[in-house]
Protein backbone atom coordinates (compact mmCIF):
# COMPACT_ATOMS: atom_id res chain seq x y z
CA UNK A 1 0.00 0.00 0.00
CA UNK A 2 1.32 3.67 -0.72
CA UNK A 3 2.54 5.42 1.76
CA UNK A 4 4.49 8.60 1.94
CA UNK A 5 7.59 7.41 3.76
CA UNK A 6 7.47 3.28 3.64
CA UNK A 7 8.24 1.19 6.25
CA UNK A 8 7.37 2.61 9.04
CA UNK A 9 5.27 0.73 11.72
CA UNK A 10 3.81 2.56 14.52
CA UNK A 11 4.61 -1.53 16.59
CA UNK A 12 8.19 -0.70 15.99
CA UNK A 13 8.50 3.57 15.62
CA UNK A 14 10.80 5.32 18.03
CA UNK A 15 10.20 8.71 18.74
CA UNK A 16 12.57 11.40 18.46
CA UNK A 17 14.83 12.33 20.67
CA UNK A 18 13.27 15.98 21.13
CA UNK A 19 10.29 13.67 22.25
CA UNK A 20 11.86 11.67 25.20
CA UNK A 21 10.19 11.13 28.36
CA UNK A 22 13.07 12.68 30.38
CA UNK A 23 12.61 16.34 28.54
CA UNK A 24 10.35 18.54 30.87
CA UNK A 25 7.94 18.83 28.30
CA UNK A 26 8.23 15.60 26.33
CA UNK A 27 5.27 16.86 24.07
CA UNK A 28 4.74 20.79 23.19
CA UNK A 29 1.75 21.21 20.84
CA UNK A 30 0.20 18.68 18.29
CA UNK A 31 1.69 20.86 15.19
CA UNK A 32 5.30 21.43 16.11
CA UNK A 33 5.86 17.98 17.80
CA UNK A 34 4.48 16.42 14.47
CA UNK A 35 6.52 18.55 12.67
CA UNK A 36 9.83 16.70 14.66
CA UNK A 37 8.40 13.77 13.58
CA UNK A 38 7.71 14.03 10.13
CA UNK A 39 11.34 16.40 9.72
CA UNK A 40 12.80 13.18 11.36
CA UNK A 41 10.92 10.98 9.17
CA UNK A 42 12.30 12.42 5.97
CA UNK A 43 16.06 12.72 7.01
CA UNK A 44 16.12 16.07 7.75
CA UNK A 45 17.24 17.69 11.45
CA UNK A 46 14.35 18.84 13.86
CA UNK A 47 16.28 20.58 15.63
CA UNK A 48 17.26 22.97 13.24
CA UNK A 49 14.15 25.04 12.70
CA UNK A 50 13.37 25.65 16.12
CA UNK A 51 14.70 29.25 15.76
CA UNK A 52 11.43 30.92 15.63
CA UNK A 53 10.71 30.28 19.30
CA UNK A 54 12.30 33.59 20.13
CA UNK A 55 9.07 35.14 18.45
CA UNK A 56 6.59 33.72 21.60
CA UNK A 57 4.56 36.50 22.81
CA UNK A 58 1.74 36.61 25.62
CA UNK A 59 -1.01 37.83 23.53
CA UNK A 60 -3.20 38.52 26.74
CA UNK A 61 -4.83 35.64 27.48
CA UNK A 62 -2.14 33.11 26.66
CA UNK A 63 1.23 32.86 25.32
CA UNK A 64 1.69 32.42 20.91
CA UNK A 65 0.44 28.32 20.33
CA UNK A 66 4.12 28.39 18.98
CA UNK A 67 3.91 27.16 15.15
CA UNK A 68 7.35 26.56 12.88
CA UNK A 69 6.87 29.50 9.81
CA UNK A 70 6.30 27.35 6.52
CA UNK A 71 9.07 29.84 5.13
CA UNK A 72 11.37 28.50 7.67
CA UNK A 73 10.45 24.54 6.12
CA UNK A 74 11.03 25.68 3.07
CA UNK A 75 14.38 27.83 3.29
CA UNK A 76 15.75 24.80 5.65
CA UNK A 77 14.77 21.76 4.03
CA UNK A 78 12.80 22.38 0.28
CA UNK A 79 9.69 21.15 2.21
CA UNK A 80 7.01 23.06 0.39
CA UNK A 81 3.51 23.21 1.97
CA UNK A 82 0.59 24.79 1.39
CA UNK A 83 -3.14 24.47 1.60
CA UNK A 84 -5.22 21.77 0.11
CA UNK A 85 -8.52 22.62 -1.10
CA UNK A 86 -10.99 19.67 0.15
CA UNK A 87 -14.30 19.85 -2.08
CA UNK A 88 -14.34 15.76 -2.41
CA UNK A 89 -14.35 13.41 0.72
CA UNK A 90 -10.97 14.03 2.41
CA UNK A 91 -9.88 10.61 1.55
CA UNK A 92 -10.16 10.70 -2.02
CA UNK A 93 -7.96 13.92 -1.35
CA UNK A 94 -5.22 12.66 0.60
CA UNK A 95 -5.10 9.38 -1.05
CA UNK A 96 -4.77 10.96 -4.67
CA UNK A 97 -2.06 12.98 -2.82
CA UNK A 98 -0.28 10.13 -0.98
CA UNK A 99 -0.02 8.71 -4.43
CA UNK A 100 1.99 11.67 -5.48
CA UNK A 101 4.56 11.51 -2.29
CA UNK A 102 2.83 14.47 -0.19
CA UNK A 103 2.05 13.97 3.43
CA UNK A 104 -1.19 15.77 4.18
CA UNK A 105 -1.62 17.45 7.61
CA UNK A 106 -5.38 17.58 8.77
CA UNK A 107 -7.05 19.18 11.36
CA UNK A 108 -9.25 16.13 12.89
CA UNK A 109 -11.39 15.26 15.80
CA UNK A 110 -9.33 13.82 18.92
CA UNK A 111 -12.45 11.96 20.01
CA UNK A 112 -11.62 8.95 17.19
CA UNK A 113 -7.92 8.91 17.91
CA UNK A 114 -6.54 6.05 20.44
CA UNK A 115 -3.22 7.56 20.95
CA UNK A 116 -5.22 9.96 23.35
CA UNK A 117 -6.46 7.43 25.45
CA UNK A 118 -7.04 8.38 28.85
CA UNK A 119 -7.07 12.36 27.91
CA UNK A 120 -9.50 12.35 24.70
CA UNK A 121 -10.05 9.77 23.10
CA UNK A 122 -14.19 8.95 23.70
CA UNK A 123 -14.55 11.10 26.07
CA UNK A 124 -14.23 14.85 24.53
CA UNK A 125 -13.92 16.94 21.05
CA UNK A 126 -11.17 18.62 20.23
CA UNK A 127 -9.53 19.80 17.19
CA UNK A 128 -6.04 18.20 16.38
CA UNK A 129 -3.53 18.01 13.51
CA UNK A 130 -2.27 14.85 12.59
CA UNK A 131 -0.02 14.26 9.25
CA UNK A 132 -1.33 10.55 7.14
CA UNK A 133 1.63 8.36 5.94
CA UNK A 134 -0.62 6.19 4.63
CA UNK A 135 -4.60 5.52 3.73
CA UNK A 136 -6.21 2.08 3.57
CA UNK A 137 -9.57 3.32 2.70
CA UNK A 138 -11.14 0.20 1.41
CA UNK A 139 -9.84 -1.74 5.39
CA UNK A 140 -10.55 1.77 6.72
CA UNK A 141 -7.06 1.88 8.16
CA UNK A 142 -5.00 5.04 8.78
CA UNK A 143 -1.10 5.50 10.04
CA UNK A 144 -0.24 8.72 11.06
CA UNK A 145 1.91 11.58 12.87
CA UNK A 146 0.20 12.51 16.08
CA UNK A 147 1.91 14.90 18.68
CA UNK A 148 5.61 12.56 19.96
CA UNK A 149 4.73 9.65 17.93
CA UNK A 150 3.35 7.61 14.96
CA UNK A 151 0.12 5.52 15.58
CA UNK A 152 -2.61 3.92 13.60
CA UNK A 153 -6.17 3.46 14.28
CA UNK A 154 -9.18 1.45 12.14
CA UNK A 155 -12.44 0.88 11.98
CA UNK A 156 -15.19 3.14 13.93
CA UNK A 157 -12.39 5.39 14.64
CA UNK A 158 -11.80 6.17 10.96
CA UNK A 159 -15.17 6.31 10.27
CA UNK A 160 -15.18 8.90 12.81
CA UNK A 161 -12.31 11.26 11.70
CA UNK A 162 -13.67 10.97 8.11
CA UNK A 163 -17.35 12.03 9.61
CA UNK A 164 -18.46 8.30 7.46
CA UNK A 165 -21.52 8.18 9.47
CA UNK A 166 -23.07 11.45 9.80
CA UNK A 167 -27.24 11.36 9.19
CA UNK A 168 -28.08 11.22 5.37
CA UNK A 169 -28.40 14.74 4.38
CA UNK A 170 -26.01 16.44 6.62
CA UNK A 171 -23.18 18.05 4.77
CA UNK A 172 -20.18 17.44 6.34
CA UNK A 173 -17.84 20.11 8.70
CA UNK A 174 -14.57 20.24 5.76
CA UNK A 175 -11.29 20.07 7.99
CA UNK A 176 -8.77 23.01 7.42
CA UNK A 177 -6.28 20.89 5.16
CA UNK A 178 -2.66 21.78 4.00
CA UNK A 179 -0.43 19.41 2.31
CA UNK A 180 3.98 19.01 2.17
CA UNK A 181 5.73 18.34 -1.18
CA UNK A 182 9.00 16.90 -0.26
CA UNK A 183 12.48 17.45 -2.01
CA UNK A 184 14.15 14.34 -3.63
CA UNK A 185 17.17 14.23 -1.50
CA UNK A 186 17.40 15.47 2.04
CA UNK A 187 19.26 19.31 2.04
CA UNK A 188 22.53 18.95 3.21
CA UNK A 189 23.89 19.17 7.51
CA UNK A 190 25.84 21.95 6.30
CA UNK A 191 22.88 23.87 4.32
CA UNK A 192 20.34 23.37 7.12
CA UNK A 193 22.93 24.90 9.81
CA UNK A 194 23.97 27.90 7.90
CA UNK A 195 20.21 28.58 6.97
CA UNK A 196 19.43 27.84 10.43
CA UNK A 197 22.10 30.20 12.05
CA UNK A 198 20.70 33.17 9.22
CA UNK A 199 17.30 32.42 10.67
CA UNK A 200 18.16 32.33 14.37
CA UNK A 201 18.99 36.12 13.63
CA UNK A 202 16.02 37.15 11.87
CA UNK A 203 13.64 35.38 14.59
CA UNK A 204 15.74 37.59 16.83
CA UNK A 205 14.89 40.77 15.68
CA UNK A 206 10.94 39.94 15.50
CA UNK A 207 11.12 39.25 19.26
CA UNK A 208 9.09 40.33 21.61
CA UNK A 209 9.29 44.01 22.05
CA UNK A 210 8.39 43.89 26.18
CA UNK A 211 8.76 41.13 28.16
CA UNK A 212 5.94 38.60 27.55
CA UNK A 213 6.58 36.82 30.98
CA UNK A 214 6.37 39.90 32.82
CA UNK A 215 3.04 40.87 31.13
CA UNK A 216 1.86 37.57 32.07
CA UNK A 217 2.62 37.47 35.53
CA UNK A 218 0.59 41.04 35.87
CA UNK A 219 -2.51 39.10 35.18
CA UNK A 220 -1.76 35.32 36.21
CA UNK A 221 -2.98 35.90 39.57
CA UNK A 222 -6.73 37.08 38.80
CA UNK A 223 -6.83 34.71 35.91
CA UNK A 224 -6.22 31.70 38.25
CA UNK A 225 -8.93 32.84 40.44
CA UNK A 226 -11.25 33.40 37.97
CA UNK A 227 -10.54 29.73 36.70
CA UNK A 228 -10.67 28.52 40.33
CA UNK A 229 -14.63 29.31 39.80
CA UNK A 230 -15.00 26.66 37.34
CA UNK A 231 -15.09 23.34 36.77
CA UNK A 232 -11.57 21.52 37.42
CA UNK A 233 -11.37 20.71 33.67
CA UNK A 234 -10.66 24.10 32.63
CA UNK A 235 -7.41 24.21 34.82
CA UNK A 236 -5.88 22.07 32.07
CA UNK A 237 -7.27 24.26 29.08
CA UNK A 238 -5.72 27.38 30.53
CA UNK A 239 -2.13 25.54 31.65
CA UNK A 240 -1.48 24.37 28.45
CA UNK A 241 -2.14 27.46 27.02
CA UNK A 242 -0.37 29.70 29.08
CA UNK A 243 2.40 27.58 30.82
CA UNK A 244 3.11 24.52 29.22
CA UNK A 245 3.31 26.63 25.61
CA UNK A 246 6.11 28.72 27.26
CA UNK A 247 7.55 26.14 29.58
CA UNK A 248 7.82 24.05 26.37
CA UNK A 249 8.74 26.89 24.06
CA UNK A 250 12.09 27.75 25.70
CA UNK A 251 13.23 24.13 25.86
CA UNK A 252 12.67 23.52 22.54
CA UNK A 253 14.99 27.17 22.46
CA UNK A 254 16.97 25.50 24.61
CA UNK A 255 17.58 22.42 22.02
CA UNK A 256 17.99 24.90 19.37
CA UNK A 257 21.21 26.54 20.65
CA UNK A 258 22.71 23.22 21.77
CA UNK A 259 22.66 21.84 18.11
CA UNK A 260 23.54 24.53 16.48
CA UNK A 261 26.74 25.56 19.17
CA UNK A 262 26.30 24.17 23.22
CA UNK A 263 29.32 25.79 23.67
CA UNK A 264 28.89 29.23 22.84
CA UNK A 265 25.49 29.91 23.52
CA UNK A 266 26.15 27.79 27.11
CA UNK A 267 25.05 30.83 29.31
CA UNK A 268 21.60 31.47 26.80
CA UNK A 269 20.60 27.71 27.09
CA UNK A 270 20.76 27.57 30.31
CA UNK A 271 18.31 30.40 30.88
CA UNK A 272 15.99 28.89 28.56
CA UNK A 273 16.56 25.87 30.86
CA UNK A 274 15.66 27.78 33.99
CA UNK A 275 12.29 29.47 32.40
CA UNK A 276 11.62 25.89 31.14
CA UNK A 277 11.26 24.23 34.44
CA UNK A 278 10.38 27.25 36.30
CA UNK A 279 6.93 26.58 33.88
CA UNK A 280 6.93 23.15 34.74
CA UNK A 281 7.05 23.94 38.61
CA UNK A 282 4.94 26.94 38.54
CA UNK A 283 2.06 24.19 36.77
CA UNK A 284 2.07 22.38 40.07
CA UNK A 285 1.45 25.75 42.32
CA UNK A 286 -1.09 26.37 39.89
CA UNK A 287 -2.92 22.65 40.47
CA UNK A 288 -2.59 23.74 44.61
CA UNK A 289 -4.48 27.13 44.23
CA UNK A 290 -6.76 26.23 41.85
CA UNK A 291 -7.66 23.42 44.92
CA UNK A 292 -7.22 25.39 47.67
CA UNK A 293 -8.52 28.52 46.24
CA UNK A 294 -4.93 30.68 48.08
CA UNK A 295 -3.46 32.50 44.78
CA UNK A 296 -1.32 34.68 47.11
CA UNK A 297 1.82 32.77 46.48
CA UNK A 298 1.38 33.23 42.49
CA UNK A 299 2.26 37.06 42.74
CA UNK A 300 5.96 36.11 42.72
CA UNK A 301 5.86 32.69 41.01
CA UNK A 302 7.30 33.63 37.77
CA UNK A 303 9.66 36.35 38.96
CA UNK A 304 12.51 33.84 38.23
CA UNK A 305 11.94 33.62 34.69
CA UNK A 306 10.81 36.94 33.86
CA UNK A 307 14.52 37.99 35.27
CA UNK A 308 16.02 35.11 33.06
CA UNK A 309 13.77 35.69 30.03
CA UNK A 310 15.45 39.38 30.19
CA UNK A 311 19.34 37.42 30.44
CA UNK A 312 18.41 35.45 27.26
CA UNK A 313 17.34 37.86 25.10
CA UNK A 314 20.47 40.35 26.50
CA UNK A 315 22.87 37.73 26.30
CA UNK A 316 22.12 36.21 23.22
CA UNK A 317 21.81 39.96 21.50
CA UNK A 318 25.41 40.24 22.50
CA UNK A 319 26.44 36.93 21.07
CA UNK A 320 25.04 37.51 17.54
CA UNK A 321 25.97 41.07 16.77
Amino acid sequence: MTSVFPGLDPDAYVPHALHAKERMWPETNCYVDLWIEVLASAGCVPEAMLGFTLTQDFEGDQFTFFKVPLEDLEQLYDVRVTELAIFDTVEDHVSEQISRGRLCLVEMDSFFMPDTQGVGYRQEHGKTTVGINRLDVENRVMDYFHNGGFFRLEGDDFDGVFQRNLPEGTVPFLPYTEFAKFPEAPMSAAHQRETASALLRRHYVRRPQGNPIAAFAAVFPAQVEAIAERPFGHFHKYAFNTLRQFGANFELLASHLAWLDEAAYASVIAEALAISECAKTVQFQLARAVTRKKFDPLATALDPTIAAWQRLMDDLGQRLT
